[in-house]
C-alpha cells in the first residue's frame, strides 16, 4: 500500500467540508486531502471507477473521513462496501457525522468502523474535534503495512 491520499474526506455539506479542512490545515495536515462531495464519488474514487477509472488503487488513503446522510450513495453503503473488500477493508474510517441515532452508531461499528464522532456545534469545539482526529490518524496512528 502506498499513501499519496492521506486524508479522503467524504462530506456532502459544503460548510462542514470547509471547516474541516480549515482545521486540519490549521495543524498542517491537508497537504494530500482528496474531497468528495457524495458516497457515489467515494466508491468510484476508492475503486478506479467511473470518472476516477485511470487513478492508481493502490494510493489507499491513511484515513477516510465519512458523513452518514449523504445524496446517490449513504456512508453506511459506502462503510460496508469499504469493508467487506479485502482491497480496502484495513483501511480506518472515521464516521465524522452529526448523527446521535443509537441505531446509527450501532450499525457502524457493527460494519467496522474505526471510530465515530459526531460533529460538534459550536465552531470552536468542532474544529478542535478535527484536529484532534487528523493529529490521532496522520501522526500517532500506525497503519497496517
Amino acid at each position: 500500500m502506498k499513501y499519496e491520499t492521506d486524508i479522503l474526506l467524504v462530506e456532502d455539506n459544503m460548510h462542514d467540508a470547509e471547516m474541516t479542512i480549515r482545521a486540519l490545515k490549521k495543524n498542517n495536515l491537508v497537504n494530500n486531502l482528496k474531497h468528495l462531495k457524495n458516497g457515489a464519488e467515494a466508491l468510484d474514487y476508492i475503486f478506479g471507477e467511473g470518472v476516477f477509472f485511470e487513478r492508481d488503487v493502490s494510493d489507499v488513503p491513511k484515513v477516510i473521513l465519512l458523513d452518514l446522510k449523504m445524496p446517490k450513495v449513504g456512508g453506511i453503503e459506502v462503510l460496508g462496501k469499504l469493508k467487506s473488500d479485502e482491497r480496502t477493508k484495513r483501511i480506518p474510517v472515521v464516521i465524522l457525522t452529526s448523527s446521535k441515532e443509537d441505531p446509527d452508531i450501532q450499525t457502524c461499528y457493527a460494519l467496522g468502523a474505526n471510530s465515530y464522532v459526531v460533529k460538534p456545534v459550536e465552531f470552536e469545539e468542532f474544529v478542535k474535534a478535527v484536529s484532534n482526529l487528523g493529529l490521532y490518524w496522520m501522526i500517532l496512528n500506525q497503519p497496517p503495512v
